[in-house]
């Protein structure tokens, strides 16, 4: 988790030849030997989440452009986001692990770093790009013992996404409260549009925990939401019980299909006017056509108590590298090179572009959606980063099958919030 700097600006600055059971696996074939001189044992291999095709598109001209540099090179295996998500933790245990691999700072690196699974690269952030990069991303990528484990490239913003044509054709603009949202779901549902997409189904399940996420954080503050998914308070607190009774006045009006598609089939949906909005995370404008961006918008998620003060969700995505890599010096190179504002900007261009790259020097992509973005970021009295990212990968699956459960009977919420407990506790217990 990252503490809240004193200025917001000051942290956004900051802020194959493998066969497909080794792709799997992430086991990946090497002649190399442990000395560490990768150039006689082959290239060292970048394992991607990023998966849908613009993002593996901009990923892949990433790795060429590395390449182009001499010395050191990559190779890029990109794995079905989900699949990486699952198959993670088989990554970093195999015998013959992925050098270098893209996923998340803070708790969630930290789990990995205390079984000895990370790379210190602490040597990285001494010169070079990284030494300009602000306080907190250095400490949201330095681990519980004090080692820095990773290199943050890019970071996006939450936020209730629409189309701005279906929203002037239907006549209705954004709220900024509560009471105004719920009374927008009720023009749009007389419209027979279903009023909020989910997109928690198929594989993404996890999406439903931003739900969770912007709840209690409007209800109950960005610092209790970190204390609960630290084991500091209980899921069957009455805190947290209020959080769903805010999320119950909301559920008549999500899209009845939410749990049953993936995130990216809720885009379509959103694009093409079945569903008025949704709470996602930018990284969703890689599965719309580029022709769409500019007529999408958001608005920040509604605020519930105006005397909690306002805080938003902004991932950092970045790299990590196996401690087991037998590329020491050619993994550094390559996530050195991650860190470069040149690095940075290639993606970006490649991509959506509706990420915001951590580098200072750094250019994103200055478009309207990510101008408001970055303000939104910068105006958050505090920021977090998302229910896993904020916990452990480990407790992802716990939050999937009681907001899952909910969503289908919302009526057991107090048997859903006991077993959540009793199922987090085991994984805190650990």
């Amino acid at each position: 988790m990252i503490a809240t700097p004193p200025s917001r600006r000051r942290f956004l600055a900051g802020a194959g030849a493998a066969s497909a059971a080794a792709l799997l696996s992430g086991c990946v074939t090497s002649t190399s030997s442990p000395s560490g001189k990768g150039a006689s044992g082959g290239p060292v291999t970048l394992q991607s989440n990023l998966s849908s095709p613009q993002a593996k598109a901009a990923m892949q001209k990433l790795v060429d452009a590395f390449d182009r540099r001499g010395g050191a090179k990559a190779s890029l295996n990109t794995v079905a986001s989900e699949t990486f998500r699952t198959q993670l933790p088989t990554y970093l245990t195999s015998a013959n692990p992925p050098d270098v691999l893209t996923w998340y700072p803070g708790s969630v690196a930290d789990s990995y770093a205390k079984q000895n699974l990370l790379l210190d690269v602490s040597d990285l952030w001494t010169s070079g790009d990284l030494a300009t990069y602000s306080d907190a991303q250095k400490k949201l990528c330095t681990d519980s013992a004090g080692k820095k484990v990773f290199v943050p490239a890019s970071y996006y913003w939450w936020g209730v996404f629409y189309r701005k044509s279906n929203f002037a054709k239907w006549g209705v603009g954004e709220p900024k409260t509560w009471d105004e949202f719920l009374d927008l779901c009720d023009k749009l549902k007389a419209r027979k549009i279903a009023p909020i997409g989910l997109g928690a189904g198929n594989g993404t399940t996890w999406v439903a925990s931003s739900w969770f996420d912007y709840l209690n954080i409007r209800v109950n503050g960005a610092r209790y939401h970190r204390d609960l998914l630290a084991g500091k308070h209980r899921f069957d607190d009455p805190e947290v019980r209020r959080v769903f009774d805010r999320w119950s006045e909301a559920l008549p009006y999500f899209d009845p299909n939410g749990t049953a598609l993936a995130f990216q089939d809720a885009t379509t949906a959103l694009l093409q006017g079945r569903t008025g909005m949704m709470l996602i995370g930018t990284f969703f404008a890689d599965a719309a056509p580029k022709d769409a961006l500019d007529d999408i918008d958001f608005f920040r998620f509604p605020i519930i108590d105006p005397k909690v003060p306002p805080a938003e969700e902004g991932p950092t995505d970045g790299y990590f590298a196996s401690a087991r890599t037998r590329h020491k010096d050619e993994v550094k190179e390559l996530m050195r090179y991650m860190a470069t504002a040149e690095a940075q900007e290639t993606y970006l261009k490649g991509s959506s572009g509706t990420a915001i790259p951590v580098n200072p020097k750094a250019e994103d992509s200055g478009t309207p959606l990510v101008k408001k973005g970055r303000a939104l970021i910068e105006n958050a009295s505090d920021i977090t980063q998302f229910f896993n990212r904020d916990s452990s990968d480990a407790l992802q699956p716990s939050a999937d099958t009681a907001l899952t459960h909910f969503l289908s009977k919302p009526k057991d919420i107090g048997s859903i919030l006991t077993t959540w407990q009793r199922d987090a506790q085991k994984i805190w217990n650990r």
